[in-house]
């Protein structure tokens, strides 16, 4: 019965109900061999005598048949049970929605971007996972996520990138910092002072390369892991540090300030994207949070730019504390 499929049992309850082969071919609209040649294959795997034939008066079941009729309509209705609710999966904005970000973009906007999708579609179960770029890949591609959001670097063939928003770095330095009057800075002028380096994967990468045309190299005095870290060494005067998302408070971890400043000239930006497998279809609360976050005011109303500039112009020693 291991192998006994579920329109073999259909035939057999079909015909165990209507007491015949014929009137069962006519309801399924097969033909009556098709529906002997079930039970007859049922009959054989089992061992046992489902059915006794009268001649001209069709079927009647024996005690095994009634048995296994009662299960097999039992296992049908939750089969069929199974497909309706995998067909509403396809209709239906609901259910769990399995996501995740960058490292330094999530707990600054997925939050309010969560929040404000359920005020839309309050029957989706959104979760968010924090990682780097290679496990967001990974996890996409194992099925762990439908959709994720990346950094435009190093992109594989194999995964869909569309473009969000745009973030450019800056630099972040104490209060007392020597370049904490400039208005705006130059790659070559950091290189003569310490550099505290986000050391996560691509990050790190990015990050140098803005350095790849001037005189000098930086000089990387501290590598942090974490981005609480890079503003908590900041803050407290061991460096300079490379950025480009939004800062929101101006404050380390430990209450101690520090400052932003934009870098001048031309330097690559980095576009933060939503990412797919290419080839899924996705569920509709996937669909739906794609369209939600292509049309989202929360990632239009959040340019670095402005935030840098406004407070640039703050008197050394007072930050301007951003929202």
């Amino acid at each position: 019965m291991l192998h006994a499929t579920l329109k073999q049992l259909r035939y057999f309850v079909v015909a165990g109900e209507l007491k015949s082969v014929t009137r069962a071919a006519e309801q399924l609209h097969v033909s009556q061999p098709s529906v002997s040649a079930a039970i007859a294959y049922l009959e054989g795997t089992a061992g046992v005598q489902l059915f006794v034939r009268h001649h001209a008066q069709g079927l009647s079941l024996t005690t095994a048949g009634v048995q296994l009729l009662n299960r097999a309509r039992a296992l049908l209705y939750d089969a069929d049970s199974l497909m309706q609710f995998a067909v509403s999966l396809g209709e239906e904005i609901a259910g769990p929605l399995n996501m995740a970000a960058f490292h330094t973009f999530a707990p600054i906007f997925m939050p309010r971007l969560m929040q404000a999708f359920l005020d839309r579609f309050p029957r989706v179960e959104p979760q968010c996972d924090e990682g780097h770029q290679v496990d967001i890949v990974d996890g996409l591609r194992h099925g762990r996520y439908e959709l994720g959001l990346i950094y435009d670097m190093q992109v594989p063939d194999d995964i869909d990138f569309q473009p969000l928003c745009r973030f450019p770095p800056y630099v972040a330095v104490a209060p007392d910092h020597p370049l904490a009057a400039h208005e705006r800075l130059s790659i070559d002028t950091l290189s003569e002072y310490p550099m505290v380096l986000l050391d996560w994967p691509m990050s790190r990468d990015y990050f140098l390369s803005l350095f790849l045309d001037a005189p000098r190299q930086p000089t990387i005095a501290h590598r942090a892991t974490s981005l609480g870290m890079v503003r908590g060494l900041v803050a407290n005067g061991f460096g300079f540090s490379l950025l480009n998302v939004p800062p929101g408070r101006h404050l380390a971890l430990d209450g101690k300030s520090f400052r932003t400043i934009p870098l001048e000239g031309e330097v690559r930006a980095l576009t933060v994207g939503m990412a797919r497998l290419k080839g899924i279809r996705l569920s509709p609360a996937a669909q739906a949070m794609g369209e939600f976050l292509r049309h989202s005011e929360l990632l239009r109303q959040a340019p670095l730019s402005a935030e840098v500039e406004s407070s640039a112009v703050s008197p050394p020693g007072q930050p301007r504390s951003v929202e």
